[in-house]
């Protein structure tokens, strides 16, 4: 009896470590160590959550706007079909076959396991700012619950520059009459002259919500009331964070469909006001341009935004889909996500420029006049527009909850990046400290997010936004494509894909072979030339000093030196003549490998693993790297 309870007590202290005990993983998981999502829906929302950004619904709409309305639309889901489905397929692929994140992934070519490094960067580093991005949105939503909304008039303390309609004259023989347009309508268009003024909505964001300095220069104070905002944002996130996928994956049943609800409320409401017409066919109508489309910017646009709306590079949807079960069809929920972020981005474009539309009607301006971008599109533009509608207070507090929820949703992922990097690399010491090593990463980037809420902030979001999330994430999703397709090679990815979803045609494969090994690449390539032509990054007109300039790329070499100083590192440990070094470095590593015995099967049998080992310590060399990726 003694020894059975021995047995049974050494039995519970290994399945606590092996955590069968472990809150993040459940007795169900097929992965008994990483855990795996709860059910399909789970991940499927997670994905659609993280995709689906505040860049859909600012970001599109104002593209599609200034490149020819209807016309963008072409373009877009060209890119789309012929760069944004493959990777995103890629990507999910990838992390699904050996269920590890953006940094044990690159096992399969070692010499680029800087680029998994580079893409955790990327993800710290635009947390912190995407952080702020949703502290706006919380005050925001907080200051709508007073009626009349504080940004519908102008300050007490309001100067001269401040209106709430424009500032009109008409030009009589040299004489200015004021408000010409509002009284009399025989002044000639050619003589009309429009003061540019601050609306009370521009002016409550730059002196109340942000209090903007001067400059990148003058840095001022903390603005506490975002620095507040910031660390609720930060507990929200922890909070729902706090067992990993098991709480995020129930909490995003609520964040990431609630935003289609407001966002299809908005839309009813838009369309029935005044005015809206307008809005819409500015949007996309009768005003599209179709000669937008010999334009390389254009293109260039639509390909820019494709992959930053769907997270291309970021590592998040490597390590989202690294917690399926092996035999899930990625392949069908590429396409499930892909699409539904394109038609949220559609959707949510004809809810903003309906109300847009109406606030031109009634300032009595066309609609190109009150379109922003970015910020000054949802924090400007479109919370005056919520402000000249009754029952004001309601619209504005869905809209900016709607904000808040679709930016937790991608922040969720971010933090889930890196979480997932350190417990991969580090499971004995985090494994049992899932809940401590997510508090600890939020509050770091709460302390790191503090410079964006001071008065200087919104210059530091639009520094950070400029310089992390441009060149690199091409640059990364180049490096990608290369170390896949070309050095893995992309028959050997085909028959690990074929491994999880099943055999499938030649021809079912040709469409993807082309798009891996040609079209993608050509078009990564194309975007970096035309980013070449690079124009310093302002905010409200004001431009970044020399320094910051500098800083700034020196945060875009900082997260793509980890690159070369990776492959280095391990050309340096490695053995051999520096070709072995190379071929082995190039060559999968022993770990790389499905994450459970049971699905290794005999591709990646322990026997075939020792052989392939052993045949890369030869001297000779009998198959060239690159061009194993065609055989």
């Amino acid at each position: 009896k003694n020894t059975m309870f021995s047995v049974l007590v050494f039995k519970c202290l290994v399945m606590g470590d092996d955590g069968a005990n472990d809150p993040h993983v459940d007795d169900g998981d097929e992965n008994t160590e990483r855990g795996n999502w709860a059910s399909k829906k789970e991940y499927i929302l997670s994905t659609i959550g993280y995709a689906v950004g505040l860049g859909n619904i600012w970001r599109f709409p104002y593209l599609a706007y200034k490149n020819g309305g209807g016309a963008f639309l072409i373009p877009y889901f060209v890119m789309l079909v012929v760069a944004g489905i493959p990777l995103f397929f890629l990507e999910s692929a990838f992390g699904q076959f050996c269920s590890q994140g953006p940094i044990n992934i690159w096992r399969s070519v070692p010499i680029l396991q800087g680029v998994g490094v580079a893409m955790v960067m990327v993800t710290v580093i635009v947390s912190i700012y995407y952080n702020v991005i949703i502290a706006y949105s919380l005050y925001y939503m907080f200051a709508s619950f007073q009626s009349p909304l504080p940004w519908s008039s102008c300050l007490s303390q309001a100067d001269n520059n401040c209106s709430n309609t424009p500032i009109v004259y008409c030009n009589v023989s040299g004489d200015l009459v004021a408000n010409w347009t509002q009284e009399n309508s025989t002044c000639p268009s050619s003589n009309i002259i429009t003061v540019p003024v601050q609306s009370p909505s521009e002016q409550y964001w730059d002196h109340v919500a942000l209090q903007r300095s001067s400059g990148l220069d003058e840095t001022g104070p903390v603005v506490w009331h975002l620095a507040l905002c910031l660390l609720l944002s930060s507990i929200i996130i922890a909070a729902a964070l706090i067992r990993g996928i098991k709480s995020s994956g129930k909490v995003v049943y609520f964040t990431a469909t609630f935003p289609y609800v407001v966002i299809l409320i908005l839309l009813i409401r838009g369309v029935t006001l005044e005015g809206a017409r307008d809005g819409i066919e500015f949007y996309i109508g009768s005003q599209s341009n179709l000669t937008k489309l010999t334009e390389a910017q254009v293109w260039k646009d639509a390909a820019t935004q494709t992959f930053y709306s769907l997270s291309i590079g970021w590592g998040g949807v490597m390590t989202l889909a690294s917690y399926n079960n092996f035999h899930n069809n990625v392949f069908k929920d590429s396409f499930v996500v892909t699409l539904t972020n394109a038609g949220t981005s559609v959707l949510a474009g004809f809810a903003i420029f309906s109300i847009l539309g109406h606030m031109a009607h009634i300032y009595k301006m066309p609609v190109v006049e009150v379109v922003k971008e970015g910020f000054g599109l949802a924090f400007i533009a479109y919370p005056d527009a919520l402000s000249k509608l009754p029952i004001s207070p309601l619209w504005s507090i869905l809209f900016f909850f709607m904000l808040l929820t679709v930016g937790l949703d991608s922040q969720f992922a971010g933090i889930e990046v890196i979480t997932t990097c350190l417990l991969d690399a580090y499971p004995k010491i985090f494994k049992s400290k899932r809940a401590l090593l997510t508090i600890t990463t939020s509050s770091i980037l709460y302390l790191l997010g503090l410079p964006c809420v001071t008065r200087a902030g919104i210059y530091w979001v639009t520094l950070i936004d400029q310089f992390a999330a441009s060149w690199v994430l091409l640059c990364l999703a180049l490096l990608e494509i290369i170390g896949v397709c070309y050095i893995y090679g992309g028959n050997r990815f085909i028959k690990d894909i074929e491994m999880m979803i099943g055999n499938r045609s030649f021809t079912f494969w040709l469409w993807w072979r082309a798009c891996w090994f040609f079209i993608s690449p050509c078009i990564i390539v194309i975007l970096i030339w035309s980013l070449m032509t690079f124009t310093p990054p302002s905010y409200g007109g004001v431009p970044f000093p020399v320094w910051g300039l500098t800083l700034g790329w020196c945060m875009t070499v900082f997260m793509l030196l980890w690159v070369p100083v990776t492959a280095v590192y391990k050309i340096m440990r490695s053995e051999g003549s520096l070709w072995q070094r190379l071929k082995s470095l190039c060559s999968p590593a022993e770990e790389w490998h499905p994450y459970l015995d049971i699905h290794r099967g005999e591709r990646y049998s322990p026997e075939r693993c020792r052989l392939r080992m052993s045949q890369r310590t030869k001297p000779e060399v009998n198959v060239n790297v690159i061009s194993s990726s065609w055989l």
